[in-house]
Order: C-alpha cells, then structure tokens, then sequence
C-alpha cells in the first residue's frame, strides 16, 4: 500500500494523474491539497473533489492553502486547461465539501503522525510545499519519498523559452524547496520529473479510443483532428466521457501551438513514478531556480558535475519508457472506469 500526499493544480493532466492513482487498488489517498496554477486555488480544490468522486474515491480531504505565489502574481492559464481548468469535461457537482483546515497544516499534520511511511508527489507549482517546510524542516526525512513534477534542463521551456509552467509559476517557492534538501541523504532527495522526459510522454487519439475499449464503452471514442473544435463525447461510459472531454481541449491547445493533435501528460508520469509502477533512469544533481531575472524568471539549473562544489539536492529523471507507460495507464484506467461504469 501506497500512501499518499498529494499536491495539485487540476488542470488536465493533474485529473489523467489521479484517476490514474485511483485506479491502483494499492493506493491510499491521505489527502489532496490544492495550490493555484492552471486555475484559482477554489477551482482546483472543486475539481479535485469530483474528479475523486467521479473515480470512486469518496471522502477523500482536499484542502486549500496558498491562494497565490510566494513572491510574485498568480498567472493562471485557461488557454490550456480551459476556464475551469479540465478542458470542455463538466465534472458533476461534488457531494462532499472542501475541508475548511489548511493545506499546510495537513501535510505537517500527517508527516508528524506517520514518518517514513508518506508518499508526496506534487504536481502543481511548489508553493504549498515551501511553506509547509517552512513550518516543518523535517519533511524531507519525515516522508518516505518526495516526486516532483517541474523544471527544465536540457529541453526548451513549456512557458518561457527556458522556464516550465509549474516552476514559472513560483519560482521562489520553487528555489526555497531544492534548498532544502541541500545534503540529504541520497534517498531522500526529491525525485524530479522534468520537461526533459515529461514531454516525452505524448498521448494520441489513439490512446483515447484503446482506453474506451478497456473499460467496455459500447461505442468506439474517437477523438480526431478532423472533428469540430469543442465537439463533445457521448460515450456511455461516465469516466471516460469527461477524460476524453477533457483531453479533447488539450489535444487542440497543442495543436494550435504547432505542436500536433496531442497531448503532453507530465503529471501522469510523476504519479506513476510516484506510485513505483513506471520504470525511469534519474541522475542525481544540485539544481537551483532563477528568480533575480526578467527574462530568466523561472528558469531550473541542474548541475550534474559538482561544479558548484555544493551537495546534490535532487535526482532527475533522465529516461522513461513512454510506449510501457502508457500501456499501463489504458489499462489500470480503462479497468476503473469499466468498474465505474
């Protein structure tokens, strides 16, 4: 069993990441934080709950912290994720409610109660991770193993030429995490999965129609470049209605940026890295973020030689195996919502 803490900015590839966790039948959701990013820390926290619901994990407590960056604005990215951040999906309206107890004093809270046996994986801007070490220095030995998902280093940025989203979001946040962990022992450095390799994980229309297939849709789920923008799924499974609905949108976004009718899921991979399910090579490195420079603003350095002559504080995911990776994700996801129906 697998038990995790989880921060998210859902966002697309956020929701793809916990159907995915919750498809696992070994995962435990000990709580889902929200921090701003694709959208608003109130839309992300009502997205997570039904996106939960919808995934047959009731009852899980997601809670708000930070409402905005450390340092700088809020710059959120409907373009991308659409104005409520899951594309053209319209989850249901949760039946619970959003915890009113803050996020940060939920990740301190847990760690204390249960050391060494937590797995944090964040996916959304660093935020409410930073002030939770803030509040709590022992996280990075508290928790069993720390997943991030962020940065750029030898690939070109996703929002600047040099800078990834989660990173440019709160680069400060961002730069006061990796300080953290400055000379800690090897397995408790964070493990990050950078543009370097999340790019590499390209989903395909066919993706969509083999997923369909796996949970038992009765009708194929086509999903092509061909087909009006905005048109939306009338797949008679529920869970794969509103991801395809969802990944519809993210499919166009990449397209209308030269990029082809796909999408990029790099918070799938992190949760699979997360989870121990996805196979990956990382190289372990001293990384810091640039936050002194207009330009730059955002932008990961890894230093994988020692040059600095400071200790590693990270270990970067250099290799993944994509065609496996999604193979499993049509089949553990497919399974859930053939179980969901």
């Amino acid at each position: 069993m697998t038990a995790f803490l989880l921060d998210v900015d859902t966002g697309i590839d956020d929701a793809l990441a916990l159907a995915y966790l919750a498809a696992l039948p070994d995962t435990e959701f000990v709580s889902v934080t929200a921090t701003p990013g694709n959208v608003d820390a109130e839309q992300v926290a009502r997205n997570t709950l039904a996106l939960l619901e919808l995934c047959g994990r009731p009852g899980v407590e997601v809670a708000i912290g930070a409402r905005e960056p450390l340092s700088i604005p809020l710059l959120t990215t409907p373009e991308t994720h659409g104005p409520q951040g899951i594309g053209y999906a319209v989850l249901p309206d949760p039946e619970g409610a959003v915890s009113g107890r803050n996020a940060v004093d939920l990740w301190v809270e847990h760690a204390r109660a249960r050391p060494g046996e937590l797995t944090a994986l964040i996916t959304a801007p660093l935020t409410n991770f930073a002030l939770a070490l803030r509040e709590e220095p022992r996280l990075p030995e508290l928790l069993a193993k720390v997943v991030i998902m962020g940065g750029s280093f030898y690939h070109q940025g996703n929002t600047t030429p040099t800078a990834e989203w989660n990173t440019h979001v709160d680069p400060h946040a961002a730069k006061e995490v990796y300080a953290a962990f400055q000379g800690r022992p090897l397995e408790k450095l964070p493990i990050v999965c950078s543009l370097d390799t999340t790019e590499r994980m390209e989903l395909h229309p066919d993706h969509v129609r083999r997923l369909a297939e796996a949970a038992g849709a009765t009708v194929p789920e086509l999903v092509l470049p061909e087909q009006p923008e905005g048109q939306r799924s009338t797949s008679d499974n529920t869970l794969v209605r509103h991801l395809s609905d969802a990944l519809r949108f993210y499919f166009e976004f990449h397209r209308h940026y030269d990029q082809g009718y796909l999408a990029h899921v790099h918070d799938y991979f992190a949760a699979g890295v997360a989870a121990g399910t996805l196979d990956f090579v990382a190289r372990t490195a001293t990384v810091d973020v640039e936050t002194g420079s207009k330009m730059l603003m955002g932008t990961t350095v890894a230093d994988f030689r020692g040059l600095w002559g400071v200790p590693p504080n990270a270990r970067v995911v250099s290799a993944n195996n994509p065609e496996a990776a999604f193979r499993e994700l049509v089949s553990a996801v497919g399974s859930l919502a053939r179980r969901m129906g």
